[in-house]
């Protein structure tokens, strides 16, 4: 296709193209991180012990997604501490996570919530000690009253991006019942959108009723959708890894490999439609491609280093990276190449570097 063509096409899509001197344009960018909530006992200030926030990793990594402008922010789930039933405590804390967004969005960049298993879940021990977490149908409605208004407003993506969102609809979510194994409506949980030509999907890998399970049958015929409405890339955000990361030898799985069959036939459909699935959950960064030894090529990118305790102790990493507050910036070219750029500092906030670039 024609350069002149390609334009009169994005035009149509409305998009917006960053030339920015380069033979290869970006057409779209996104940047992705998770996971900045912090325990009280670990918090460096009052303000942090009352909100359960890590806010200097946090609001170092705004400022600097946002010295990118990218279009979009996918923040990957534990945004809040949560795991109680106080409706004002919970509320509190969501209240202090938006304020630090609040700037991105009057910036250019939109802020899409992706529900994590502290947002979901209320953690319990009982009387032996046992610690159970659950995830609770009160959750998923304080997770709408406090998130609902950005997932999606269609008028005011078009205002801070300057793009289009099509084919969302809030009504294409997993149903109560369903094949998979839902107890109570996704809606604003589970949901899509198309920008720019790409596909972007936001699912919930703690269901009420099914905790530890992403939503297989409807990413399926939903990504099957997308790519008959001629769709090249696809993206899909959950906080759980598919696979559990194991930065050092006896780290136990804690994502849907939890299920083995299960994350193999999540797995799968990724593949099947040439996906990349961003992820955290883990405090850490991390990028693999688990099917890689039987010719897989889909990224698992894990960024749940947004700020919360490190999974990893001092001296039981063994990458470089592993104790490092990191983010990922992605670009869609023109070309339809790909680009994964992960940037990070360490704990003493040195200066931010790029720690891994990706392309495909």
């Amino acid at each position: 296709m024609g350069a002149r063509r390609w334009l009169a096409t994005l035009a149509l899509l409305g998009c917006s193209v960053a030339f920015a001197g380069s033979a290869d344009p970006v057409l779209f960018s996104f940047a992705t991180v998770g996971d900045s909530r912090t325990d009280a006992a670990l918090a460096s200030t009052a303000q942090d012990r009352r909100f359960l926030q890590n806010s200097k990793a946090l609001a170092r990594i705004v400022r600097e997604i946002g010295q990118q402008h990218p279009a979009a922010l996918f923040f990957n789930g534990d945004m809040i501490m949560g795991y109680t039933r106080d409706a004002v405590e919970i509320a509190r804390q969501y209240a202090y996570w938006r304020g630090m967004m609040a700037g991105l969005l009057e910036t250019g960049t939109y802020v899409v919530p992706v529900p994590g298993n502290h947002e979901m879940q209320f953690k319990a021990t009982d009387a032996a000690g046992r610690v159970s977490k659950t995830a609770l149908p009160e959750n998923a409605a304080r997770w709408r009253d406090s998130m609902g208004d950005l997932i999606l407003d269609s008028a005011r993506w078009q205002s801070v991006t300057g793009t289009t969102l099509q084919a969302f609809d809030v009504a294409n979510t997993p149903v109560a019942g369903g094949p998979d194994g839902n107890l109570h409506s996704q809606e604003q949980l589970s949901y899509s959108f198309d920008v720019a030509g790409s596909h972007f999907v936001v699912i919930n890998t703690d269901p009420v009723g099914n905790d530890g399970h992403a939503p297989v049958h409807w990413l399926e015929q939903d990504l099957q959708r997308a790519r008959a409405r001629g769709i090249q890339h696809i993206f899909v955000f959950g906080h759980k890894p598919a696979y559990t990361y194991h930065y050092r030898a006896g780290v136990e799985a804690d994502g849907l490999d939890m299920d083995p069959d299960h994350a193999q036939a999540f797995w799968q459909v990724i593949e099947r439609y040439g996906a990349s699935y961003f992820c955290g959950h883990q405090h850490i960064y991390n990028a693999q491609q688990p099917a890689q030894a039987d010719g897989g090529k889909a990224w698992q990118i894990m960024v749940g280093s947004g700020g919360s305790p490190f999974s990893a102790k001092p001296g039981d990493g063994h990458g470089p990276t592993d104790r490092l507050y990191a983010w990922a910036l992605v670009r869609i070219h023109v070309s339809g190449q790909v680009e994964i750029e992960v940037r990070g500092f360490d704990e003493a906030y040195g200066p931010s570097r790029i720690l891994q670039t990706i392309r495909y």
